[in-house]
């Protein structure tokens, strides 16, 4: 088999999961991207848009970092999570739009960016003193977990969830620009007379969630690939 018609022919055997997102801001997003894409400039192309959204995330946790020293270094945070999202969310788009779609490219290479950035993501916030270094490592796990579970899913069910339940991608920064508006104010909270940071109370709930999910998406997952599953 010549090289061309192995190509055709594994492109014809590649399937697309469908995609859900059922976030809060998914109808309002979807049609304020599209307004972009469709008046985006003709050289930006979707590979910019990758690196621009893995570029401002690991701008984010740099930034982070330095907020240890100047705690105003939280505002180019905020810079860099807009930056990210316009990347990160204007690539697929783009790509769609002009009829330019890599499924299997495009899928692999957006999630490895989106590993490697949370990765440097939570460094920088470990780094800040804002939050300790077990919630940080806390939460990276979490994603880290249910992230491999979204991406499991997308291969055995065909499905790949953008959301869980009203929150995606885009809920997660404007919680994060909320979070670091607070710190600028206080980087503590007090909770039933107790004070503690802030930053190490919504990472604790936030980590405490994705676990929770993941165990039960991946009960859920189970038992529906058990029924389509079943032994003869």
């Amino acid at each position: 088999m010549s090289a061309p018609t192995a190509a055709i022919k594994n492109e014809v055997a590649f399937a697309p999961a469908r995609r859900v997102n059922q976030s809060l801001t998914a109808s309002t997003e979807k049609r304020a991207l599209q307004w972009m894409a469709l008046r985006a400039p003709a050289w930006l192309t979707s590979d910019q848009l990758t690196l621009l959204g893995l570029g401002a995330q690991i701008g984010a946790g740099v930034f982070y970092a330095l907020s240890r020293f100047n705690r105003y270094a939280l505002l180019l945070v905020i810079l860099c999570l807009a930056l990210n999202w316009f990347g990160d969310s204007m690539d697929g788009t783009l790509a769609r739009v002009r009829c330019q779609q890599r499924p299997r490219y495009g899928f692999y290479v957006d999630h490895m960016v989106d590993i490697f950035g949370s990765v440097a993501l939570m460094c920088g916030l470990g780094y800040s003193g804002f939050l300790h270094w077990q919630t940080a490592i806390a939460m990276l796990i979490a994603f880290l977990l249910l992230s491999s579970e979204s991406y499991l899913a997308t291969y055995t069910l065909s499905c790949f969830q953008l959301s869980q339940g009203i929150f995606g991608p885009t809920e997660i920064r404007i919680l994060l620009v909320i979070g670091n508006l607070a710190l600028l104010h206080s980087p503590y909270s007090t909770v039933f007379g107790h004070r503690m940071l802030l930053f190490d109370l919504g990472g604790g709930i936030a980590a405490a969630c994705m676990f929770a999910m993941v165990l039960v998406i991946t009960l859920c997952h189970t038992a529906q690939l058990y029924r389509q599953e079943p032994l003869p």
